[in-house]
């Protein structure tokens, strides 16, 4: 079986101790690709890093959006750089986007959107793909993907409204589907309502595991294919195949 997780942290702490083993159980589960993704400038360059030591990690670097904005113009500027200058090395640009949780203030928010679109910017100068995150800012980071014209996207734990879902496919974006879509309703409606060629699947490990109080890793990515087998009403086998299909076509 083909399988790939197009969204992990595998350079967070939680996979320092046993990282080998982590991509042991994934190779041997058929996970053919990790996307790890990059969040600030120490995590950019140790997914690099992983990336040479671990042929199974295809490095994405981005800059989280909370982290992104307590830079200095100057640091920004050194990051997208960073980004810009390993771009041969690089499978796409994320995790970037907005995120409004705990960020309330007007102005933090302004300054989130002003960053999210110099890196849109940025993907399209280097023609990488943009892997999204976006929680409790659906809404904006749609529009911004919209006014800028942006094609290659996917939205990775996507929790916006079904009329955002259906916009955000109409403009042709991917989603990746996370692991704990066995226990949530939001992402079994989104499998439900999404064409199944504008799907790919996702851990976001070390988080969203789909078992209870366990650390997620990419080996049970299998997880999500089941469900979305399930809601889908095609075999396991099929939904893996497609879903490889679609990360061969988008990346």
């Amino acid at each position: 079986m083909l399988l790939v997780d197009v969204h992990a942290h595998l350079d967070l702490k939680e996979f320092d101790s046993d990282l080998d083993d982590v991509i042991k159980r994934a190779e041997k589960a058929g996970v053919k690709a990790i996307i790890s993704n990059g969040i600030n400038c120490k995590s950019n360059k140790k997914t690099i890093e992983l990336s040479k030591k671990y042929p199974i990690i295809k490095p994405a670097l981005g800059l989280y959006p909370d982290d992104a904005i307590k830079l200095t113009q100057e640091q920004l500027q050194n990051e997208l750089n960073f980004i810009k200058k390993n771009k041969e090395k690089i499978i796409a640009i994320g995790e970037v986007g907005l995120d409004y949780k705990y960020c309330k203030k007007k102005q933090e928010q302004e300054l989130q959107k002003e960053i999210f679109i110099k890196i849109i910017k940025l993907s399209k100068k280097i023609d990488k793909p943009l892997i999204i995150h976006s929680r409790k800012a659906e809404s904006d980071v749609i529009e911004i993907l919209e006014k800028e014209k942006t094609k290659k996207v996917v939205l990775h734990c996507f929790s916006g409204k079904l009329k955002l879902i259906k916009k955000a496919a109409e403009l042709g974006y991917y989603f990746s589907v996370p692991t704990n879509v066995v226990r949530s309703s939001q992402f079994q409606k989104l499998v439900e309502i999404v064409d199944i060629n504008q799907l790919l699947t996702e851990t976001d490990s070390p988080y969203l595991s789909p078992y209870k109080n366990k650390r997620n890793e990419p080996s049970f990515i299998i997880e999500t294919i089941k469900k979305i087998a399930e809601i889908k009403n095609i075999t396991i086998n099929e939904t893996a195949n497609n879903i490889f299909m679609n990360y061969q076509k988008f990346f």
